[in-house]
């Protein structure tokens, strides 16, 4: 048991999860608020190189990032990578600001190692969050994950997504359209078929015009050889709790749009086999959620043939954990969870871990494992 789960987390753990969370935060600002205390941080950190890793155009450190919620406001995305993170989702960000849901909100299921929570997308809103990032000289791959604001109704949704996304194109290395979040009224409605399609056409539409002027303004005006632009990342964030034929309808729309990807899985609304008796409504998170995400994984990997990136989440507190994603279809994995029980050593232990299991199954690489365990 390490130092972080003897005494702080008891401590963190007797004090109110959403404080717990805010306190975390602003310990990670101050303490690590320079770039000596960081590059200290990171080389205490640091673990075996994983060689060339490059997902949808990007170069990652390592295959493993912290999830959407963990840092809303993207206030400390240098101090997570210089824990170890190879790459850092900030958000789930709104256009306007929002105070989101009534507390207590947030919820800890120690029995389980899980946490509920009806946050609400509580944001400082895209133009606040953007302009903090427009500052930054990020030492990791930046997502920003995008929603919609609450007083918003679906029929309404393409306009308010939007104006986050052209924000966003600004500043992220990558951009996420969260459709799943439970703790929006009527959100995974955005999920079924003709809405997402209309929704992801109109982004990825916009996508190509700000990627071309983005290439004109760097002085390249055409595309790359092949003729295919150079577009942003974008990827859709799904829920666990969809059907096969939801699972599917999402593997052809975003095969047609030409998507970069898929991140599986959001929290689940479900509250099977749980040992703590609570009676909380939100999204459930961390172990409850592994085999179910993991299930959502191994479908999207047979439906694409492999062809689809998938960013792994779920239920990951040690590397067994992260390369179970890995196996079932996941070429890069997110924690968010598992780093609140397991505290501020957790990204170089999965990586570390993920690397002995690379050597002692014979995989060279991150690649050679993806979907080792699908038969497609």
């Amino acid at each position: 048991m390490s130092f972080y789960q003897k005494l702080i987390r008891p401590l963190l753990f007797n004090i109110s999860p959403e404080t717990a969370h805010e306190i975390g935060i602003e310990s990670l600002k101050i303490g690590l608020s320079s770039g000596a205390a960081q590059d200290f941080v990171a080389k205490k950190l640091a673990v075996e190189s994983f060689g060339k890793l490059e997902r949808f155009g990007l170069k990652f450190k390592n295959p493993l990032g912290i999830a959407a919620g963990f840092d809303k406001n993207g206030i400390v995305v240098n101090q997570l990578a210089a824990l170890g993170f190879g790459f850092v989702e900030v958000g789930t960000v709104t256009f306007k600001p929002q105070s989101g849901n009534e507390k207590p909100r947030l919820f800890r299921l120690p029995q389980d190692q899980a946490l509920i929570n009806r946050l609400g997308f509580n944001n400082q809103g895209t133009p606040k969050v953007v302009e903090r990032l427009r500052k930054l000289n990020r030492k990791c791959v930046l997502g920003v994950n995008i929603g919609k604001n609450k007083d918003v109704p679906n029929e309404e949704a393409i306009e308010n997504y939007l104006k986050s996304f052209d924000l966003a194109h600004e500043v992220a290395d990558y951009i996420a359209v969260n459709v799943s979040s439970p703790n929006t009224p009527n959100l995974r409605e955005l999920q079924k078929a003709e809405n997402l399609e209309e929704l992801l056409g109109e982004l990825q539409k916009r996508n190509k015009v700000l990627s071309r002027a983005l290439r004109q303004q760097n002085g390249a005006e055409k595309p790359p050889e092949g003729g295919t632009p150079n577009l942003k990342p974008l990827l859709v964030k799904i829920a666990p709790d969809l059907s096969e034929q939801e699972i599917e309808a999402i593997v052809d729309i975003v095969s047609r749009l030409d998507l970069s990807g898929i991140i599986a899985t959001n929290t689940t609304i479900s509250r099977e086999n749980l040992k703590t008796n609570i009676n909380e409504t939100g999204g459930l998170s961390g172990k409850p959620v592994r085999e179910k995400s993991t299930e959502v994984i191994s479908k999207i990997y047979k439906y694409s043939n492999g062809k689809i990136p998938i960013i792994g989440v779920g239920g990951i507190f040690n590397a067994e954990d992260a390369f179970e994603k890995i196996a079932a279809g996941a070429c890069l994995v997110q924690a968010y969870t598992g780093f609140v029980y397991q505290g501020i050593s957790f990204a170089k232990e999965v990586n570390s871990g993920l690397n002995d299991i690379f050597k002692k199954r014979g995989f060279k690489d991150v690649d050679e494992a993806v979907g080792s365990d699908v038969k497609i």
